[in-house]
């Protein structure tokens, strides 16, 4: 019986394309996978598309000076066209700007609303009245009350990484209009998560503990450990799905709570394009739903998206949720806004026909259970030593042999040795290494074993010599021949999941038929008497010069867009001499240094002020190790209110300078100066 699957990759954020770490940690698993279960002959949906509300595209329409439309519109383009040139086989990449979402997750509302699940809570929430609008938190900005970064949004500070509310602003000011913000009564509905943690703790850490990934897990329970509580499912904005009921006037949907509904809606996109039943994808029990996601995304997918499930009640919930870790690029972290990106885009416009060395490259580096790290001169290693080293120097050895020596034509498989029948026996082994790892989404492992495939045929073409033999004893020649086939045509079917353009090259070279996965054990896929093609290289190497020139291109645009955000900002608002000498600024030294518990971000340093030796909580985590720094003489503000921070009292600050790339240098006073100096 065929297995009915439902398969989502996150919908990516029409704000801008695309880059490596997207497709790491998301769309080439949900790729791979879903490629796959289609070999097995399974009913599979493959489902996507945009993401297309929230405050962050009015933010970037605002910027760009066009409306949110045009935004999402040129993003959605690029991102569509660049998927689909890579070869992400989805069944459909629908939109949530499309009429067919804003009534699927206009009734999803209204049938959570009709069943009493939401509760309507009234609050102040900041306005700007010039611009006769309630703000978004990003639409706020303020000093941070904990690093006094005076550009602090209303959600984050961005500087020393603290979670904020709006309220927590000092000097709050509107975005928009640059005005003070003014407190107004607003409604809104909420989720309340709290009513169903006792379901999800159930369901996810009684019920989930064993097959789910331990990163996902470990962050569910993390959540539901420290207790849920409603969030709200609207918001005040103008861009998004209008709120459909009374008392919604100016309102719409969360885009946390309308983006995942854009799976069903993709689903129904999909069923009035080919006729399909959607419904039985998303409400018949025997369906498995797997989520592919990044693990930013970890709490909507397993948390939130279930508890609208089971409120709704119509629907299945989710079988497995294989989230993914980030991925780095050359050792630093991806940066959207400082271009510290390699964009799939672009990528495709420099290696034309290598999206497979991408893809194998990104499998082989996938983030599955921590963060890793992509170089370019891994992918070179990667492209020459595996995929045209290995996988392509065998194929090309044994498909130039068959053609040179009988024309093409499948020989005779004679008398066999102690190592052709362990080659047999070894080469029959893969397809059930390959089939456990996928089922428990192991990606890596199992595009290793098929890669272990290709070396297995590779050495016993190496060891076995057939050119040597073919003077000799043709018949042996044939034999081994006829094996080495047998390996290339289970390349072919194995490596489609992960390889897709190059399994499609292979199986027209070996005029291959198609060949279900679970037929591949077979040791006459090429039966005697077969015609293949002419050999045709399957990869090329890559040299120096194209991995240089892709170094030098990302460091070069990472400086553009560094010197962009470089312009000095602004001079503060005038202050006084008075008000200067209330700071009491002195030389210190730092004594001790330790990272602080469940945060990337802050350090927690003892330092002799000379005066005293106090305690300072800096968020220079991420800038500089707790060893480094020991015996560092650094400028203290002494005299600043102490404010607890992760449950430590910070009594003071110490200075530092940012660049436009985000580094944190020490304001450093010259040598000969003692903790407690005045800095005068």
């Amino acid at each position: 019986m065929k297995q009915k699957y439902t398969i989502t990759a996150a919908l990516p954020y029409t704000n801008g394309p695309v880059h490596i770490g997207h497709l790491a940690g998301v769309y080439i698993p949900a790729d791979i996978f879903s490629r796959y279960q289609r070999l097995k002959e399974n009913d599979v949906l493959f489902v996507c598309g945009s993401d297309e509300h929230g405050v962050a595209i009015t933010m970037k329409a605002r910027k760009e000076g066009i409306t949110p439309q045009e935004v999402v519109d040129k993003y959605n383009k690029i991102i569509k066209d660049s998927f689909e040139d890579f070869g992400i086989s989805f069944d459909i990449y629908s939109r949530t700007s499309k009429k067919i979402h804003h009534d699927t997750a206009q009734e999803f509302f209204v049938n959570l609303h009709e069943k009493g699940e939401f509760i309507e809570k009234t609050s102040q929430q900041y306005y700007d009245v010039g611009e006769n609008q309630f703000l978004a938190d990003r639409y706020i900005m303020g000093t941070c009350p904990h690093c006094k970064n005076e550009e602090a949004y209303g959600d984050q500070c961005e500087k020393c990484g603290t979670s904020l509310s709006p309220e927590e602003l000092i000097n709050p000011k509107s975005t928009i209009s640059g005005n003070k913000p003014e407190k107004k009564e607003t409604k809104h509905w909420y989720l309340p998560l709290d009513k169903y943690e006792p379901w999800l703790k159930e369901w996810i850490v009684d019920g989930h503990k064993d097959d789910w990934k331990t990163n996902v897990y470990g962050q569910c329970k993390s959540w539901i450990d420290q207790g849920l509580v409603p969030r709200a499912v609207t918001r005040d904005l103008n861009w998004g799905i209008k709120v459909p009921v009374e008392g919604g006037d100016g309102k719409v949907l969360y885009v946390w709570f309308d983006a995942p509904i854009g799976y069903i809606s993709a689903s129904k996109d999909w069923a009035e394009q080919t006729g399909g039943d959607w419904e039985s994808h998303w409400k018949d029990e025997n369906t498995k739903l797997i989520h592919f996601i990044g693990k930013d995304n970890i709490v909507f997918h397993c948390i939130i998206f279930p508890a609208m499930l089971k409120a709704h009640g119509d629907y299945i919930l989710p079988d497995n949720v294989p989230g993914m870790e980030f991925l780095n690029l050359e050792g630093k972290k991806i940066s959207t806004s400082r271009d510290w990106a390699v964009w799939l885009h672009e990528y495709l416009q420099d290696f034309p026909g290598k999206q497979d060395s991408l893809r194998y490259m990104l499998t082989a580096i996938a983030p599955e259970t921590k963060d890793n790290d992509f170089t370019w001169a891994d992918f070179q290693g990667k492209n020459n030593s595996e995929l045209v080293g290995v996988y392509g120097n065998f194929v090309n050895r044994v498909l130039v042999l068959i053609n040179k020596y009988w024309g093409g034509v499948v020989p005779e498989m004679g008398e066999l040795s102690a190592i052709d029948e362990s080659v047999i026996k070894g080469m029959n082994e893969y397809r059930a290494k390959i089939e456990s790892s996928m089922e428990r989404y192991r990606l890596r492992e199992a595009q290793q074993e098929m890669m272990n495939l290709a070396r297995l045929g590779n050495k016993y073409l190496t060891e076995e010599e057939p050119w040597k033999w073919y003077k000799t004893d043709e018949a042996r020649a044939k034999t081994i021949l006829y094996i080495s086939l047998q390996i290339c045509a289970k390349l072919a079917v194995l490596s489609e999941p992960f390889i897709p353009n190059t399994s499609a090259k292979l199986t027209e070279m070996l005029n291959l038929g198609k060949i279900a996965w679970n037929s591949v054990d077979a040791t006459n896929l090429l039966p005697l008497g077969h015609q293949i093609n002419k050999a045709e290289l399957l990869f090329e190497r890559i040299d120096d010069d194209i991995i240089e020139a892709q170094k030098k291109k990302l460091e070069e645009k990472a400086a553009q867009k560094a010197l962009e955000m470089a312009k000095a900002e602004p001079q503060k608002e005038e202050t006084t001499f008075d008000a200067f000498t209330k700071m009491d600024l002195r030389v210190g030294e730092i004594l001790e240094a330790d990272k602080m518990k469940k945060t990337k971000k802050l350090l927690q340093l003892k330092v002799d002020t000379g005066i005293d030796q106090r305690t300072i909580i800096s968020g220079i985590a991420e800038h500089y190790s707790p060893e480094e720094l020991i015996g560092k003489k650094v400028m203290v503000l002494v005299n600043l209110a102490p404010r607890k921070m992760r449950g430590v009292d910070s009594e003071g600050m110490i200075l530092l300078s940012e660049n436009a790339e985000g580094k944190l240098f020490f304001v450093e006073p010259s040598a000969g100066a003692n903790p407690g100096d005045v800095i005068a």
